[in-house]
């Protein structure tokens, strides 16, 4: 039987403008097993940001409740939630947010440095990630060295290095043209083989979204079927 990864139940969002309370999320119950891959859609402003941002433990929910790897999150403190998150999940956004005075190697080993790894132990785990997406020739290159759809590959690179459980995607091809778009896509199918990680892709192409194997729409703060 296939392992729950992520799971929320009942999941609320309000967030407080002045003397408003603006509803979010109303509602949100999803399921997410090991190795599946998940594409959320809706308009700006619909909540797809703040939902990945719950469900990655990021923030907290109004009501309801987040699992991950069976961990209620809900019921974590801060340091708690970090531990977690370092140890299951690997976010990509749409902005690399790699490091300008790192190598792509170092980069992409920092998480491993966060966890308390040694250096000499983190490279030739980071070297081999790099290998998977296609960039061991960039190994030493800083971010300025490299082209967009470069820079979005290692910044996978990064997500997977901890070998999550789950990767959390917003728009990570948002800044990137529709080649480098379709083959950032295509590696994500091909690691989510490999690897068999789950991933959760927050995206505004309905064709990528058509690649993966469920769409899922928010609107008025809940969850559809597309």
């Amino acid at each position: 039987m296939s392992e729950m990864v992520i799971s929320c139940r009942d999941l609320c969002k309000t967030f407080v403008q002045g003397k408003l309370n603006v509803p979010v999320l109303t509602g949100v119950n999803i399921d997410v097993m090991r190795g599946e891959r998940i594409a959320i859609v809706g308009s700006s402003g619909s909540g797809k940001s703040t939902l990945l941002h719950l469900l990655g433990g990021l923030d907290k929910a109004s009501s309801g409740s987040v699992t991950i790897l069976g961990h209620n999150v809900q019921a974590m403190n801060e340091a708690e939630r970090g531990t977690l998150r370092n140890r299951a999940l690997g976010f990509v956004y749409q902005f690399h947010h790699l490091l300008a005075e790192f190598t792509a190697l170092e980069n992409v080993a920092m998480p491993l440095l966060i966890r308390g790894m040694k250096r000499n132990e983190t490279e030739p785990i980071a070297a081999r990630m790099l290998g998977l997406v296609g960039l061991v020739h960039r190994t030493e290159h800083l971010p300025a060295e490299l082209s967009g759809g470069e820079r979005q590959r290692v910044a996978v690179a990064r997500a997977l290095v901890t070998e999550p459980a789950c990767v959390l995607a917003d728009e990570p091809t948002g800044n990137l043209d529709r080649a480098s778009a379709q083959a950032l896509f295509e590696l994500i199918q091909e690691l989510n083989s490999r690897l068999n990680t789950s991933f959760i892709v927050v995206t505004h192409d309905l064709e990528l979204a058509g690649k993966m194997q469920r769409q899922l729409r928010l609107m008025d703060g809940v969850l559809h079927k597309v």
